[in-house]
C-alpha cells in the first residue's frame, strides 16, 4: 500500500472506526523477469535483465536498449513520451534521463535509443535516453 492509499484509508477510518485494513497476500509466483525489474529500481542504468531482452520485446539490441521515436516532449515541464519501434504503449521519459544529445533534439519524430526502468512511483519509464544523431 502506498502513502496515498494509506492516507485515504485513514481518512475513511475516521468516518467508520470499524473499518479494517485489507489483508494483502504476498506474491509468490513472480518470474525471474519480474524480480529483475523490481531489483533494477528507480534510476538504475544497468538495463534490463538478459531474460527480458531475450523475450523479443521491441527492437532490442544485445545491451538491453530499445529504439523508438519521440512522440511528444514538453520542454517547460521536462518530460515526454517515446513510441517503441516494436509497438505497444508509449514510454514516459524525464529530461534527467537524457544521457546523450541535447534537449533541443527532442522533437516529435526524433530517433532515440532507450533502456526501460521504473520511475519513482514504480511505473515503467525510460531510465536512459540517447538521441540518435541524424545522418547527413
Amino acid at each position: 500500500m502506498n502513502a496515498r492509499q494509506k492516507r485515504l484509508f485513514e481518512d475513511a477510518r475516521k468516518k467508520n472506526p470499524h473499518l479494517k485494513m485489507p489483508e494483502i497476500q504476498p506474491v509468490s509466483n513472480w518470474s525471474e523477469e519480474d524480480l529483475a525489474l523490481i531489483k533494477q529500481g528507480v534510476g538504475d542504468k544497468t538495463g534490463r535483465s538478459a531474460s527480458a531482452t531475450a523475450s523479443g520485446e521491441g527492437d532490442a539490441d544485445p545491451s538491453g536498449a530499445e529504439s523508438g521515436s519521440v512522440v511528444t516532449y514538453f520542454e517547460d515541464k521536462g518530460f515526454g513520451f517515446l513510441r517503441p519501434d516494436g509497438g505497444g504503449r508509449d514510454v514516459f521519459f524525464h529530461i534527467s534521463r537524457l544521457n546523450e544529445g541535447q534537449a533541443t533534439d527532442l522533437v516529435p519524430g526524433a530517433r532515440v535509443i532507450y533502456e526501460l526502468g521504473m520511475d519513482r512511483t514504480g511505473k515503467m519509464a525510460a531510465s536512459s535516453v540517447r538521441v540518435v544523431p541524424k545522418e547527413s
